[in-house]
């Protein structure tokens, strides 16, 4: 890449360049990328949490189908 070349960002179909945008709006736009990555990793981990969730789930259906009943009170 040389010296000259531009970033290009894409908001809702119309192209910009990063660098002739204001410091403000490079600002909005690093805050979208960051809460962009987080949301991702937010959905990253719930799937890891239910996954997990489910694979206990299971593990407890197990058990109980192999242990005999628990004495009711």
């Amino acid at each position: 890449m040389g010296k000259n070349e531009k970033t290009p960002i894409s908001i809702d179909g119309v192209e910009y360049q990063l660098e002739d945008m204001t410091s403000e709006q490079q600002i909005l736009v690093n805050h979208v990328a960051d809460l962009d990555r987080k949301l991702s990793s937010a959905r990253f981990n719930v799937d890891q949490l239910q996954v997990g969730r489910d694979a206990f789930f299971a593990m407890l259906k197990t058990e109980l189908e192999n242990k005999p009943e628990i004495e009711k009170l």
